[in-house]
């Protein structure tokens, strides 16, 4: 069953049965619950993260094309497939590239 303007979002939820609208709904729900602050670095998420994010390495062909174009992002378990927060574009880089998340 997908998610609707009507609906209550469930958190998590499974990332890939999620249309494009429903990914925003519950990203912006998890900012709600986060107090606007990223899961990750707990970084206010409307702005940009620590110093100590921004020059962390990341490896951008590791990433699909843009994949740093949107800033705020919706992390999600690639093993459970749940989500899991919204970070920053950087912190899901990192998260991916050196954690495996």
């Amino acid at each position: 069953m997908g998610l609707n303007m009507k609906e209550e979002i469930k958190l998590p939820s499974l990332y890939e049965k999620l249309t494009q609208l429903q990914r925003k709904q519950v990203r912006e729900e998890y900012i709600k619950q986060q107090d606007g602050k990223c899961m990750y670095c707990g970084g206010d998420i409307e702005k940009e993260p620590s110093q100590q994010i921004l020059d962390t390495k990341i490896n951008l062909k590791l990433f699909p094309p843009n994949f740093l174009k949107h800033p705020i992002h919706l992390q999600h378990n690639r093993d459970s497939g749940l989500t899991e927060g919204s970070v920053h574009a950087r912190c899901n880089a990192i998260l991916w590239q050196y954690h495996g998340r």
